[in-house]
C-alpha cells in the first residue's frame, strides 16, 4: 500500500466523538432498534435484534469505550458490521458522512489517549474541526470473541 492509497471511512459520532469504520466493513446502518435482552452477558452487550432473520449482538460502543451513558431520550442508531463471520450491531448516536482519506495522513495515536481507545484505534486523521479516530472492528469486537469462546 502507497502513502497516496486512499480509504475510506464511514463517520460515526458517540459522546461528541467522531469515529471512522472502514467502508467495507460497514453491511448496514439502522435506526432506533428493539432490543432484546442477553441474560448473563459483558456489560458491553446491548442485547440482541433480529435482522433478516438472522440474530444480531448489540454492542454498546459507549460502555465499550468508557463513555457516559447515552440520555434515555436518545434513539440512536446503529451500524452493522461483520466479525469472524458473525453480524454485530455497534450502537452510536449518529451516521455522518463517508469521507474518502489518503494513508499518508494517517498518524498514531497521541500518547494522551485513553487506553482503552488506543486499544481499539488504528490511528487518527486530524480533520478540518476536530479529530477522527479509526476503530478496528476486529480489536473493538475481540472481547466477544473471548469471552464466548470462554463460555
Amino acid at each position: 500500500m502507497s502513502d497516496n492509497d486512499v480509504q475510506e471511512y464511514v463517520t460515526v459520532t458517540i459522546a461528541g466523538q467522531m469515529f471512522g469504520i472502514p467502508v467495507l466493513q460497514v453491511h448496514d446502518v439502522l435506526g432506533s432498534l428493539k432490543l432484546t435482552n442477553i441474560p448473563l452477558a459483558p456489560p458491553e452487550v446491548a442485547g440482541a435484534l433480529n435482522l433478516r432473520g438472522r440474530i444480531v449482538t448489540c454492542i454498546d460502543v459507549r460502555k465499550r469505550l468508557g463513555l457516559p451513558p447515552a440520555d434515555d431520550n436518545d434513539s440512536g442508531m446503529s451500524v452493522v458490521v461483520e466479525h469472524h463471520g458473525e453480524p454485530y450491531s455497534l450502537l452510536i448516536d449518529s451516521v455522518g458522512e463517508v469521507l474518502s482519506l489518503t494513508a499518508d495522513k494517517l498518524e498514531q495515536n497521541p500518547g494522551t489517549m485513553d487506553q482503552r481507545w488506543r486499544e481499539v484505534s488504528s490511528g487518527i486523521y486530524r480533520t478540518e474541526n476536530e479529530l477522527l479516530v479509526i476503530l478496528q472492528i476486529e480489536r473493538l469486537l475481540d472481547f466477544a470473541v473471548s469471552s464466548t469462546a470462554a463460555a
